[in-house]
């Protein structure tokens, strides 16, 4: 059996200039980036004469180690739509180097349902991570300086809140002392780094809707307190120019294709279960003028992405989906329902009925707390046996929603047409009116983490430590009580503990840290013992990476 890379490398490549001509893109449009990579102008995204077509989010129920598939039944399902005959787009993020190197994995899709040339997409794509990780770092030094140059904003150094980042797994840099070594070298204090999918500017990136709106957001970045307590700003530092030349180019989306020649645009990549977890709003929205059909993913389960596309993406941008999918394996059900991880290729019908109540859930959410229809993608694996999904169908068929089978891995578009023709089906019918998100933004900040706690995750009660206590008196008596909120929980649990899988109940969810993404225009919580800084596995990915004299690469899943 070929692996993902030797799939993609065999692959009959179009050049991009044949890829962006489906969709009425010109070459003089088109900014290259070698043949078969581009960026696309901002102007499509504001291009009055070309209405929205539909959006359709792909999501999923809570991940495991068995698998989901969830970015292979996006690019699989934006196959099989061009395939009946429907002008489709995929509006994907972009891979992390740390998922890469470490366990996940990268974000191309997988088998015959990828997007390409996917060694670029998952590895330096086009430099839009570093010019994010550089612009970061940009305002920490600025920061620095200030302070070392006299201090005239009088910033506490003990209250910094900005950290520097690079996008790779290293538990080293999570907490760390600098400005060490003497006066010349900067002042001592303590400092960290995140990964960079969790830096603000990436949030701001994918949030942003023109440069001037890149910039505005710059300037309301916080990057900590002066010592009366008073929330000192990038703007203050005089950092919004350059720092916004520095994302000049990172800003505008990127034009790949996928291994059927369909049009995608992958850009942006924060994660889920520490930010936002969407690609970029000007991705979906030149996508959404440029095709009948944007698929789009969201990352992990719909208690994290599909929550924060909702109510953080649609309600910034005010965008409103016409239909979900909910991608599930019955492997991963069957581990949801207490089967071992080693015993997942065996039948188990008791297993999968104790699963199921995690994709019930996530389907309830979708119907019930954002009003809009759903079907379940099943995504088929070979040991997947007639009467398991027979099982799986039924329960669906039972809470009034459809499983469809999909085999996009195995076999492209042709695995996807019959979820194709439901998704298409869902959006004829779709009402755009009955869309509603978790929670009013006006409410307080804690009814805001309480409605999606209750609402979505099924908890019974939220506990909040005395640090986060504090920080919610003080974002309130800041005005920044009305952002919605971006709440930092384990992807692997409906609540803040990953051993609970399943669909949990009467349990209980604590929030031990607040902090304000002005820019970005939310509040982030921090739930359980979530980091935004991972470590690399004990046998990291990297291992298996190699490059030849021609400059093949292999090993890259």
């Amino acid at each position: 059996m070929k692996t993902d890379i030797e799939i993609a490398q065999s692959a009959q490549i179009n050049h991009i200039s044949k890829v962006a001509a489906q969709v009425g893109i010109l070459e003089d449009e088109l900014e290259y980036y070698g043949k078969y990579k581009a960026k696309l102008p901002l102007s499509i995204m504001n291009d009055e004469t070309k209405k929205y077509g539909k959006l359709v989010l792909v999501t999923a129920i809570t991940p495991t180690a068995a698998g989901e598939g969830k970015t292979t039944v996006t690019i699989g399902l934006t196959d099989a739509l061009k395939s009946i005959g429907k002008s489709s787009m995929a509006a994907l993020r972009e891979p992390s180097l740390g998922p890469v190197f470490g366990i996940k994995g990268g974000a191309a899709g997988g088998g015959y349902a990828q997007v390409i040339p996917m060694e670029d997409i998952n590895l330096h794509f086009t430099g839009d991570f570093h010019a994010i990780s550089a612009a970061n770092n940009l305002i920490a030094a600025l920061l620095d300086n200030h302070i070392q140059q006299g201090n005239d904003l009088d910033i506490d150094v003990r209250r910094i809140t900005w950290k520097r980042c690079v996008d790779m797994n290293d538990r080293q840099l999570r907490s760390i002392v600098c400005g060490l070594g003497g006066k010349v070298h900067g002042v001592p204090r303590e400092d960290g780094f995140d990964i960079t999918v969790a830096s603000e500017i990436m949030a701001i990136l994918c949030l942003s809707s023109s440069i001037s709106d890149l910039k505005k957001r710059i300037a309301k970045i916080v990057v900590g307190y002066s010592a009366k307590g008073i929330p000192v700003t990038a703007g203050e530092l005089k950092a919004v120019g350059a720092v916004a030349s520095l994302l000049k180019d990172a800003i505008k989306p990127n034009l790949v294709q996928t291994l059927e020649g369909t049009p995608a645009l992958v850009h942006g990549g924060p994660f889920a279960n520490i930010a936002h977890g969407c690609n970029s709003v000007i991705a979906t929205k030149t996508a959404l003028k440029l095709s009948d059909y944007t698929i789009t993913e969201a990352g992990f389960g719909a208690d994290l992405g599909a929550e924060k596309f909702f109510d953080i993406k649609c309600r910034t941008a005010e965008l409103i989906p016409s239909c979900v999918v909910v991608v599930a394996t019955i492997r991963a059900l069957k581990l949801h329902g207490g089967a071992h991880k080693t015993d997942l290729e065996e039948e188990n019908l008791d297993a999968l009925q104790k699963g199921v109540p995690n994709l019930l859930r996530h389907i309830k959410n979708i119907k019930t707390v954002y009003n809009l229809p759903c079907v379940v993608a099943v995504n088929r694996f070979p040991t997947d046996t007639d009467r398991e999904i027979e099982l799986l169908q039924s329960i669906c068929n039972e809470n009034d929603t459809n499983a469809i089978l999909t085999t996009v891995w195995a076999n492209g578009s042709l695995g996807g047409r019959e979820l194709a023709l439901e998704v298409v089906r869902l959006c004829e019918e779709s009402v755009a009116d009955n869309f509603s998100f978790s929670y009013d933004i006006n409410e307080s900040i804690k009814s805001k983490i309480e409605s999606v706690a209750a609402k979505v995750y099924g908890a019974s009660c939220v506990n909040y430590t005395a640090e986060a206590e504090k920080e919610i008196e003080t974002l309130e008596s800041l005005n920044f009580s009305d952002l919605p909120i971006c709440i930092a929980k384990t992807q692997y649990s409906f609540s803040d503990d990953p051993t609970k899988l399943g669909a949990p109940s009467d349990f209980n969810i604590t929030v031990r840290k607040i902090k304000i993404s002005a820019g970005a225009g939310f509040i982030v919580v921090l739930t359980g013992d979530v980091m935004t800084m991972p470590g690399l596995p004990k046998i990291p990915a990297a291992e298996r990476i190699d490059i030849d004299n021609d400059g093949i690469i292999s090993g890259l899943f």
